[in-house]
């Protein structure tokens, strides 16, 4: 089994690296569960949330 290095992740897939550092500081109970499952991290600007005003980051 291959664990993957942050180095390569960001490299790979940018928004997994952002999503396990969110999970990483959520609970892991319950409530922890259901806001990872709203999470919405998309690796480019486009996306359909526009009304929500979504922050942009530079990883």
């Amino acid at each position: 089994h291959h664990q993957d290095t942050p180095e390569t992740l960001r490299q790979k897939a940018p928004e997994r690296l952002v999503e396990f550092a969110v999970k990483g500081m959520i609970p892991r109970n319950r409530l922890g569960r259901q806001i990872a499952k709203k999470l919405k991290v998309y690796p480019s600007t486009e996306h359909p949330h526009e009304a929500q005003n979504p922050t942009a980051i530079s990883v």
